[in-house]
């Protein structure tokens, strides 16, 4: 399918987690630029909310009015040249960055990319560590951090770069595997499944949820967003070109985070943008909540 499109904001590096704002506007991590930049629809372009150091890959608005986000992971064979910990942090309003969490169970981050908080207040996310899709330097795993601040590890995976995440309102955590292309459901009680597989050229990257519980995965390497049903049916598929990395939903209208092209043509292109789509469905409503 073909949606109207309109491309927010260009030049923006590597955008990655959009997630929109009470007061209409959208931030998103920046990793190239080592910040969550902020689009503000008053303005034109798009400036920073906080710079974090490192490179974060995806945030969003907690319950305390801060925004959580993932950092310290590479992009690729790029590097940040301030390198930061691999982390969960929150910035403040005022643009303070704080720390939340470095390490579960006395295992450190190899690499948070994305992260979502569950109906229970608690905040999962996805500990990807470095792409390589030949040497798999690390096996990645699924995290959550209880509202007291302790992380605990939920899963310890087998070299599949966990990447895209949500928690759906019985409490089930679901992560797409870009090694894999496989999509996971796993139960409140522990038990996992494979519900779906995307087909070859669909690297899943980040995902929402609309109102029937449906899943649009933007997949990287297909020059759109694969429509998933919540049984691993695959519905549709929104045409977009460019690279999306990741979305959000706002009204009925789909918020992509794009890289612009593979074809970056210098060792830190700057291509990347934030395009709206009209797709005509709304998002579930995120869940959210607060780490002590």
């Amino acid at each position: 399918m073909k949606k109207p499109m309109t491309v927010l904001a260009e030049g923006l590096g590597h955008p990655e987690g959009p997630y929109p704002l009470p007061d209409g506007r959208l931030v998103f991590a920046n990793s190239y630029k080592s910040e969550i930049g902020v689009w503000d629809p008053k303005k034109k372009g798009a400036g920073t909310y906080a710079f974090t150091g490192g490179a974060p890959n995806a945030c969003m608005l907690g319950s305390d009015g801060k925004v959580y986000y993932t950092g310290g992971i590479n992009v690729g064979s790029w590097l940040p040249g301030d390198k930061r910990p691999a982390c969960i942090g929150r910035a403040t309003p005022d643009g303070k960055i704080e720390i939340v969490a470095t390490e579960a169970d006395g295992v450190k981050f190899d690499g948070p990319n994305d992260l979502s908080f569950g109906p229970d207040g608690k905040l999962y996310f996805t500990d990807s560590g470095d792409w390589d899709a030949e040497k798999k330097p690390h096996k990645g795993r699924i995290i959550v951090i209880e509202k007291s601040g302790k992380a605990h590890i939920l899963e310890e995976l087998d070299h599949t770069y966990p990447n895209g995440i949500v928690v759906e309102p019985d409490g089930s955590v679901v992560w797409v595997e870009s090694y894999t292309l496989k999509m996971i459901r796993r139960r409140s009680n522990g038990k996992k499944e494979t519900f779906h597989t995307f087909k070859e050229g669909h690297i899943p990257d980040g995902f929402k949820i609309d109102t029937s519980g449906n899943f649009w995965v933007t997949t990287v390497t297909s020059n759109g967003v694969d429509v998933v049903g919540k049984d691993g049916r695959a519905i549709d598929f929104l045409e977009t070109g460019g690279v999306p990395l990741n979305c959000v939903f706002g009204g009925t209208s789909l918020y992509v985070a794009d890289f612009g092209t593979f074809d970056t043509k210098g060792p830190i292109p700057m291509n990347g943008r934030l395009v709206k789509y009209d797709v005509g469905v709304a998002g579930m409503p995120l869940f959210t909540g607060a780490i002590k």
